[in-house]
């Protein structure tokens, strides 16, 4: 039977897409890679999806070496670490130059300071080691130590000079703490090392900071469980969705203080010196991990009210707040938060 010329270009075209579409080669299978090493003192993680298990390995490797430099650099641990040589200096009059990693972080350290009106401070460290030995031998911080650490926090005591990005600490026996910052940064950049080398699905965690980047293949996002309060009346865990986002949640669960039937978190309000005794987790969602993790301290030190009004204010961030003061749970979320739930 001889077709009509009319059927001849419809015809055609539907055996050149036929053709084209059995032709086009399928994209590569990956392969799904895990990895977990202590880093920061702490169990770092990393989850990615990679064409095969040399590339997988060589990216992970890569991410952990850019986590043990920021540690080497940000660590207050550390005495060789180039955060507590700067401390060293404090009332010493000198103009210390430091490098680009730990310049940034002070940066948004005393960014965030300023907007806070120094409910977040890195300054804070003098009382924070008074709080670590606190926890170790069980019980209360010295009064009379914990006045005189005082004298030494407070975030206008650092001098940033942006032009020679040098660093002045004002008064003596200043002790620098990232421990509420350098963690998220770590993780951001520790994804950042994945992308460059082409695998943009992936999962960095450290402790209760997270960053991800493109979903796993075949998902619309990676499933994130939020912990729940270690409290018998507490809401059960709930899970959210994120793509090309971080969260990080700090709080009392690991790291406390318990005396008297009161529990004082690791989470030291720098406004006063004392550790926070209101039992509480924030969860903050932000664009990158640095946001995430310094904005969890806002949230923790402020209180629900103070606390998420600033989150409010925050472009593209979202928090919640589960907390116990009195025996009774309280939940608190942000307008953006709910957002993120499945």
């Amino acid at each position: 039977m001889k077709l009509p010329c009319t059927w001849l270009g419809p015809l055609l075209l539907a055996l050149a897409t036929s053709s084209c579409v059995s032709q086009r080669p399928e994209p590569p299978a990956l392969i799904r890679g895990e990895y977990q090493q202590p880093q920061m003192g702490l169990p770092f993680r990393i989850v990615l999806y990679a064409p095969d298990q040399a590339a997988a390995d060589a990216a992970a490797a890569a991410a952990f070496q850019r986590v043990r430099q920021l540690n080497d650099t940000l660590s207050d641990y550390e005495t060789d670490s180039e955060l507590s040589k700067l401390s060293r200096t404090s009332g010493q009059g000198q103009e210390v130059p430091v490098s680009d990693d730990l310049w940034l972080v002070l940066k948004r350290a005393q960014d965030l300071a300023r907007r806070s009106g120094g409910a977040f401070d890195v300054t804070v460290g003098p009382c924070v080691n008074l709080w670590r030995k606190a926890r170790r031998e069980k019980k209360m911080p010295d009064p009379a130590r914990l006045a005189q650490a005082r004298q030494a926090v407070g975030y206008t005591h650092v001098r940033l000079d942006p032009k020679r990005h040098t660093v002045q600490l004002l008064v003596p026996d200043m002790r620098l703490d990232l421990g509420g910052i350098a963690k998220g940064y770590a993780v951001d950049e520790a994804l950042k090392v994945l992308r460059r080398l082409g695998l943009s699905r992936a999962l960095v965690a450290g402790g209760g900071d997270m960053a991800v980047g493109d979903p796993p293949p075949g998902k619309t996002g990676w499933r994130i469980e939020l912990a729940p309060l270690d409290a018998t009346n507490a809401p059960p865990a709930r899970f959210v969705w994120l793509t090309h986002a971080a969260i990080a949640t700090s709080g009392d669960l690991f790291q406390r203080l318990e005396l008297d039937g009161q529990r004082y978190s690791h989470l030291v309000d720098p406004r006063t010196g004392l550790g926070l005794t209101d039992h509480s987790l924030v969860s903050v969602i932000a664009p990158d991990c640095l946001t995430a993790d310094s904005l969890t301290k806002v949230v923790s030190v402020l209180g629900p009210e103070k606390g998420l009004k600033s989150i409010e204010h925050t472009p593209k961030v979202a928090a919640r707040m589960v907390r116990m003061p009195n025996h009774k749970v309280e939940v608190y979320e942000s307008s953006r938060f709910r957002s993120f739930y499945e």
